[in-house]
């Protein structure tokens, strides 16, 4: 698992993604948390996740053609000191709630534009073979170690240190990320056609591709769920758990989880077939939401948290891994981008529908609507994702 980490570039970029990820979930319990302590309304909490996602819906496609048309060394450092700025807004946030949802649309526009670069960048770097399932295997534990350090620790410091400490050390994160990234050396720039012709070229290149194509609403539903619960956790954790520090636990559990299921995407994504290893790391995913959001005792819920983890880790990790070997290098920024987008619609609609299903019939019934919605996407998977050969033969 450990093989990627002998590329220099790659370690740089893993540094950064390491350090920007944990300034950033330092804030993922404290952000929500502060505008439902200003403003007792689960609305305005579910929309701080639906700010994080709607300008995927709006900018995905020029991101897409950016990431393919533009230096994406100097477009990731870029967008990382964007993000720092963003982030300092929230220096304001104790006396205007609102800006909080300003600050986490502006940095997730910049967001946009950084992840199909990142996602397309990483196979330039380490290759398409057993590094690259290497590289999103480590990847993965940035995953863990962010949820497994980051949740318990911003609560933490939430109370100790006060909300502005967090804010710091957040922009502080991302300038370390836009200087690991520029330290990594210059690539040739890929494909350079024009802009709305280019993001159509996209397109087709995943229209040729029927198996990557099925990948999209059968990963769109089940996302759909975790957004759901994802807009939910806080309420959820202070209703039945006890409060934030509960819901710190339940995220380092959920880190210990992503570090126990990295080296198992290391392991399947080369070895199964992409259909029943994402059908079953779906279902055992939703296993663990039924059991997360239907107990009230927090040793249950957090092994709970530890297989929604372990399985989750798979089901985000293996999709990617698969279209980054096949899409060529040309158009990944493209099909990044559109994967951006479907993750960014049935987010922002979970986001919303969420908090709306539990103001309206109860946080209980939203919580397990969502669980079925989860079992809804393995079934999904299983039915319309083509069946494929195992990688080993596929590669061969």
């Amino acid at each position: 698992m450990l093989q990627a980490l002998r590329v220099r570039d790659f370690r740089l970029l893993w540094s950064a993604n390491l350090v920007s990820g944990l300034g950033s979930w330092l804030l993922a319990i404290a952000a929500p948390a502060h505008v439902l302590a200003a403003t007792d309304s689960l609305l305005a909490t579910g929309l701080v996740v639906a700010a994080e996602y709607l300008p995927f819906l709006l900018l995905g496609p020029v991101a897409g053609v950016l990431a393919d048309r533009v230096d994406r060394r100097k477009l990731l450092v870029g967008t990382d000191v964007l993000r720092a700025a963003a982030i300092a807004l929230l220096f304001t946030a104790d006396t205007a709630p609102w800006i909080v949802h300003v600050a986490v649309l502006i940095e997730s526009a910049a967001t946009v534009v950084f992840m199909p670069a990142m996602q397309a960048h990483v196979p330039a770097v380490v290759g398409t073979g057993a590094l690259l399932s290497s590289a999103n295997a480590l990847n993965a534990v940035i995953n863990g170690t962010v949820r497994l350090v980051g949740g318990p620790l911003g609560a933490a410091l939430l109370l100790t240190a006060g909300f502005p400490a967090l804010v710091a050390i957040d922009v502080a994160t991302y300038l370390f990320s836009a200087v690991a990234i520029f330290a990594t050396r210059r690539r040739d720039r890929p494909d350079r056609r024009g802009g709305r012709e280019s993001f159509r070229a996209g397109l087709q290149v995943l229209r040729e591709h029927p198996l990557i194509a099925a990948l999209l609403p059968a990963t769109g539903v089940f996302l759909l769920a975790n957004a759901a619960l994802s807009a939910l956790l806080v309420p959820l954790g202070v209703e039945r758990l006890g409060g934030p520090t509960a819901i710190g636990l339940v995220l380092s559990a959920l880190g210990v989880g992503f570090l126990l299921g990295a080296p198992l995407l290391r392991l399947l994504v080369d070895r199964m077939p992409i259909r029943p290893l994402l059908a079953s790391a779906q279902a055992v995913t939703a296993v663990g939401f039924a059991l997360l959001v239907n107990v009230t005792a927090l040793p249950a819920a957090l092994i709970a948290a530890v297989v929604i983890g372990t399985s989750g880790s798979v089901v985000l990790g293996a999709p990617r891994t698969v279209w980054q070997r096949t899409i060529p290098g040309s158009a990944l920024g493209r099909v990044s981008a559109v994967f951006g987008i479907v993750e960014a619609a049935a987010t922002l609609a979970g986001a919303v529908l969420g908090p709306v299903v539990a103001q309206v019939a109860g946080l209980g019934v939203a919580v397990n609507t969502a669980v079925l919605l989860a079992v809804a996407g393995a079934v999904l998977t299983a039915v319309v994702v083509p069946p494929s050969p195992a990688p080993g033969r596929a590669l061969a």
